[in-house]
């Protein structure tokens, strides 16, 4: 009799804690993208600004749009820069970079990536140095982002350039 009461027991306890171990592995699944756009007007040598709005595979899972409020201590894990159009354009024309996140009316900013020493040579793809030091769980429960890349050119492009910023993020089950 107390075996047949125990496997019950413990299915409803894996399934009910797996909710939120779920959201936390799909929130650190997938990352935040955003497009930046850096016009071929931008000038050298003096900083500039690109702002996107910050997108993720996974907030439309269910009806109201996030569940984001079963996860807790969400931070940025790793960070990423890649040019999009043309795909081989150069990064190493950007001296130095920094990637802020924030609710989408630009409250609530916080700075979650950094590079101060991109290479002139550095190819298409970079990986930026991640500032974990803030909590982001109240961004992650907001329907959409604000990315904002604040950077400084060291060469000037004829055509407009699109690189794609991901942000990976990490959480845990919020109990």
């Amino acid at each position: 009799m107390i075996k047949k009461s125990v496997f019950p027991l413990l299915a409803a306890i894996l399934f009910w804690g797996s909710c939120a171990m779920l959201q936390s592995v799909v929130k650190s699944t997938f990352p935040y993208t955003a497009t930046m756009v850096i016009p071929a007007s931008a000038k050298v040598d003096e900083p500039q600004t690109a702002v996107s709005t910050g997108n993720s595979f996974d907030q439309d899972f269910t009806k109201d749009g996030n569940n984001a409020s079963r996860i807790s201590e969400v931070r940025i894990i790793s960070a990423k820069l890649q040019s999009s159009d043309p795909s081989d354009y150069n990064i190493g024309n950007i001296a130095s970079l920094r990637v802020y996140m924030a609710k989408n009316d630009g409250s609530e900013e916080v700075m979650v990536a950094i590079r101060k020493d991109i290479q002139p040579n550095a190819g298409n793809s970079i990986v930026l140095d991640i500032d974990n030091s803030h909590f982001l769980d109240e961004l992650v429960r907001q329907p959409s982002v604000r990315i904002r890349m604040v950077y400084r050119l060291r060469k000037a492009t004829a055509t407009d350039a699109s690189l794609k910023v991901s942000l990976g993020i990490g959480s845990y089950p919020a109990n």
